[in-house]
């Protein structure tokens, strides 16, 4: 697949192959693992797994272990329905103050956990062990920079709303109760500014019209507050072929294809990282910033996040992260972009609106990395479902993934950071 101008076309990368053997060992993993819900015994199973085929094409292999709460991402959610209920109910009995408190904590943890990712309020869940697997493809010489590609092993819990309703039907759901939500701290903020602060009737006159039409208002977007707790079964997982035994094994293939074609470079080491606990908020990828930040501020170092690769047609460089909070380093986004140049693929820059991958903990730390996927950002019906199973996967569009990935890695060793 290798065009002309590309850094990999000397050397003898069989990528069509890699991604044949991708597919295979996503489908023997998930029949023999199962789904695999972070920090679950099935996740550091398959963990377990990979590592021994890593130890293939590395010198070195490491698994590391982690404290994850794993309902702490999403666990929120029946507080943030009761809380967002009652301030509704507080707007109409005329407790304002009481209802705007309700909205407040309500949305805390929703803008908090689910769409900043910070560990708000882990330490009501109990605490289960996670891990993730680490291996090196060391340099020949003198270490003078470092890429790492990370991808997480672990798979999400059920949408229940996406899997019944798809994207539209979801998005028809929860963007009125987050309206909602919004709706009702605010009313509530100015019907308390009115009451208390002003001689304005509220229960007549324009402001008593506008606050029973708000009043009634609420009523329809309090029942898809309600539809909220149903938004993910807490208790089924799913296989997480392409979301992300995808991204596992891409990466994976890059020290793989490196070793089958007796390529080590002389100053630069390759790094496979699979992160457990991505879906629970990236905790794997955060614990791994943690404890190696240091090493990897020491020297040069460069991230990518290798993230679902099944929709070819959506394959894109990710420039912005973390709902669109956090914004990768440029270079190593344009470094990927050319990469995909080199083979004939025009990638576009997107940006994660809602959710996050691994990257933007790299990112957070202080490490330049960026995300690179190949998924329908609608999202696809099979997006945390059980649709997201091994017959789902497109050969074509992991094979493109290894080779861009490759391209990437001698990109990186020639070009950058010399």
């Amino acid at each position: 697949m290798g065009t002309e101008g590309s850094k990999s076309a000397e050397y003898a990368f069989q990528v069509k192959e890699a991604a044949q053997y991708s597919c295979a060992r996503i489908k023997e993993l998930i029949e023999r693992f199962g789904p695999r819900a972070p920090g679950s015994k099935a996740e550091y199973d398959a963990q377990r797994e990979m590592a021994r085929e890593l130890g293939e094409w590395s010198d070195s292999v490491e698994i590391e272990g982690f404290t994850v709460h794993r309902q702490a991402f999403m666990g929120f959610i029946p507080f943030t329905v009761l809380l967002g209920a009652a301030s509704g109910a507080l707007f109409w009995l005329n407790l304002p103050l009481s209802g705007f408190a309700a909205a407040v904590i309500a949305l805390a943890p929703l803008v908090g956990e689910f769409l900043m990712y910070r560990q708000m309020v882990d330490f009501l869940f109990p605490g289960h062990p996670s891990h993730n697997v680490i291996a090196v493809r060391k340099p020949t010489g003198e270490m003078k920079r470092r890429i790492i590609f990370v991808g997480h092993a672990d798979s999400q819990y059920e949408w229940t709303l996406h899997y019944k309703l798809g994207g539209v039907g979801m998005k028809l759901v929860m963007i009125p109760a987050v309206v909602g939500l919004f709706a009702a701290l605010f009313a509530n903020l100015l019907k308390w500014i009115l009451m208390e602060f002003t001689a304005v009737p509220t229960a007549s006159g324009f402001f008593g019209i506008l606050f029973t039409v708000v009043g009634y208002a609420f009523l329809p977007l309090f029942l898809c507050v309600v539809g909220v707790l149903f938004f993910q079964n807490p208790f089924k997982s799913v296989p997480g072929a392409a979301d992300n035994l995808s991204g596992c094994y891409t990466s994976m293939c890059v020290l793989r294809e490196m070793e089958r074609a007796g390529l080590r470079f002389e100053n630069t080491e390759v790094v496979c990282i699979l992160s457990g606990s991505e879906e629970a908020g990236l905790r794997g990828a955060k614990a791994y910033v943690k404890a190696h930040k240091q090493e990897m501020m020491d020297t040069p170092t460069i991230c990518i996040g290798m993230d679902t690769f099944r929709d070819l047609e959506h394959m894109a460089v990710y420039n912005r992260d973390m709902s669109g909070t956090v914004r990768h380093n440029p270079e190593v986004c344009a470094l990927v972009k050319q990469a995909a140049a080199n083979h004939g693929f025009e990638l576009k820059y997107e940006s994660i609106y809602i959710g996050s991958c691994d990257a933007a903990a790299f990112t957070q730390g202080g490490i330049r990395s960026t995300g690179f996927c190949a998924m329908d950002p609608t999202p696809p019906r099979y997006y945390h479902t059980r649709l997201d199973n091994w017959d789902i996967l497109v050969p074509e569009a992991l094979e493109a993934a290894v080779q861009i990935a490759l391209e990437t890695t001698l990109l990186y060793d020639q070009t950058m950071d010399q």
